[in-house]
């Protein structure tokens, strides 16, 4: 793989999968700063050498956002609302407006790239997901936004939308890939949607794609480039 070659933003760093974004960008040698509302997390999670990597703040603040964009010339946005605890910040605060706020703030800032990990069955609004705030539908929303942005030409969005998600080592199972939100059911693991995300910088089948995936059988893999010729857009 020909490996991104320019400084990657991950908003939601400390969480389950952004920390697999992390650990992934680190195994493939790219360069990475991080957005997170918590740099004692992050300093615990990553150690205090990331203190330099740091910029601390909210996707509900725009100015925090433009000084954590600053240092990027792509995104991998890992944030996702706590959508079973009352005391959190609705799904449309976090995974739809502040995810917008992010991405129109990136394309005003000159990012090129953007990667957003959405979900699954984002497009079936009876899902028993959406029963917590709407969070399917405004995970959608956020989508549409950023196809909108991102669609021009000189620039590209990567949209995953992974099944369950479940912990484990990437790279142990073959991986399947689907459009059109015709995936109903599956898992896989956080840190197979990382490796997708980092992939997807570089690998032009991911980009202006929206895409679903899934793991498959069990199969220890080298890589998974492969599995994104399968993608036709």
């Amino acid at each position: 793989m020909k490996n991104f070659n320019a400084t990657v933003l991950v908003a939601g760093a400390t969480g389950r999968t952004g920390l697999w974004v992390v650990k992934r960008l680190q195994a493939h040698h790219i360069d990475y700063h991080l957005f997170v509302r918590s740099g004692a997390k992050a300093i615990e999670l990553f150690g205090p050498e990331i203190v330099d990597k740091l910029t601390l703040g909210t996707l509900e603040n725009p100015e925090e956002i433009e000084a954590a964009v600053s240092h990027a010339e792509a995104i991998i946005c890992a944030v996702g609302g706590n959508v079973t605890d009352p005391a959190s910040p609705p799904p449309s605060e976090i995974d739809r407006d502040g995810i917008i706020r992010l991405a129109k703030i990136a394309k005003e800032q000159g990012i090129k790239h953007f990667i957003l990990v959405s979900s699954l069955a984002v497009t079936k609004p009876e899902h028993p997901l959406n029963k917590y705030g709407q969070v399917l539908t405004m995970k959608l929303e956020a989508e549409n936004e950023v196809r909108r942005l991102f669609s021009e030409p000189g620039y590209s969005y990567t949209i995953l939308r992974p099944g369950g998600l479940t912990d484990g080592l990437p790279l142990q199972h073959a991986l399947i890939f689907g459009t059109g939100d015709t995936i109903s059911t599956g898992s896989i693991r956080r840190s197979n949607v990382a490796e997708v995300a980092v992939i997807s910088l570089s690998n032009q089948h991911a980009h202006n794609l929206t895409f679903e995936i899934i793991e498959g059988q069990e199969s220890e893999q080298q890589s998974i480039e492969q599995f994104f010729t399968m993608i036709y857009h």
